[in-house]
């Protein structure tokens, strides 16, 4: 692909699509063998979506790139996710967590005793999704202040990166043997395609880590135009939002809000604060000038969601807008930060 010249760029990027749509494949065969869809978007998915910040973090790491691109990246990441892919969403479709209660009153008196059982059933999964959700969320809330407080001092190092880890395996930890527990109470066990869609999974890995190599090889040597080496955080978390933005748009298509909301929160600890923090124990982050700024995006962000799915159980149309003007603004104070 190299020897193509002025096509390498734009093959190299169909690698990594084309790697994250076959992510999305296998993780929706997952989910057709009995993965929850809480737990798909909040173990699972996350680490799928989130490998090419990883990469990124670890190439960028690995050639001398800036560190601060590595912030840049999981900002632009986190706070996409928390604004735009969310809020289009909710504009278009549908984002219920629960069924309005006039439907559900309606639809109680019009069934039989079988079926309200069964509708009693899909109420308590849809409050156990909704409750799941609010934890990610306060979670989201918890590891960004953190972030932010570590690095109000002007960057974050190595001891910095040490908390950041830390919390972030601990909540790793707490998600795995809530799955365990729900396994044994349900009497689940795994597929036998696991080892499959592993399999899978990591050459789709290993192809995610060629494309993202070369392209930020390839960009690094750009120094003049929007797309160089001087707007390479901000390009690179496009990059990365964009199997986050494919996932939305599907699961949104198909009636899933719960995977839609819990695949970009989920994936939003992935940056903040394990990227941020595996990066900062072998080199000191320095905190750009729009870093406060974007922070208190998106915890405002995040605030508005935790309301809206704790009150509403949905998030309105009007709230998605107001989330996509937040992310024009955040986009602004982020390129004239570069640009400056």
């Amino acid at each position: 692909m190299e020897s193509t010249g002025a096509l390498a760029p734009w093959l190299f990027l169909g690698v990594f699509i084309a790697a994250s749509f076959v992510m999305i494949w296998r993780l929706e065969c997952m989910a057709a063998d009995g993965l929850d869809g809480t737990v798909l978007g909040t173990v699972v998915m996350p680490y799928l979506t989130g490998l090419g910040n990883l990469i990124f973090a670890f190439v960028l790491g690995r050639q001398g790139g800036k560190p601060s691109d590595v912030l840049t990246n999981c900002l632009v990441n986190n706070v996409s996710n928390m604004t735009f892919v969310l809020g289009v969403p909710a504009i278009i479709w549908d984002m219920n967590i629960l069924p309005s209660r006039k439907t559900s009153a309606k639809a109680g008196k019009s069934k039989s005793k079988g079926k309200s059982k069964s509708k009693k059933a899909g109420d308590q999964t849809n409050e156990v999704n909704r409750l799941s959700l609010l934890l990610t969320l306060l979670a989201i809330l918890f590891f960004t202040g953190t972030t932010w407080a570590l690095g109000s001092s002007g960057s974050i190092g190595f001891s910095d990166g040490l908390v950041l880890v830390g919390i972030f395996l601990f909540w790793q930890c707490f998600h795995v043997f809530d799955v365990l527990k729900s396994n044994v109470r349900q009497n689940k066990s795994l597929s036998w395609m696991l080892p499959v869609d592993l399999a899978i999974l990591a050459l789709c890995g290993y192809a995610t880590y060629l494309s993202t190599d070369w392209l930020v090889n390839w960009i690094s040597h750009i120094h003049t135009g929007f797309i160089s080496a001087k707007y390479m955080g901000l390009l690179s978390g496009w990059l990365m939002v964009l199997p986050n933005a494919t996932l939305a748009v599907y699961y949104g298509i198909t009636g899933r809000p719960e995977v839609v909301y819990t695949s970009q929160v989920g994936d939003s600890h992935i940056c903040i604060p394990l990227c941020i923090g595996v990066f900062a124990l072998y080199r000191r982050i320095p905190t750009p000038g729009f870093f406060s700024a974007s922070v208190f995006i998106l915890l405002g962000a995040t605030v508005l969601h935790f309301v809206c799915i704790g009150v509403l159980g949905r998030l309105p149309r009007t709230v998605g807008w107001v989330l996509v003007a937040a992310y024009g603004y955040f986009l602004y104070l982020v390129y004239n930060g570069l640009a400056g």
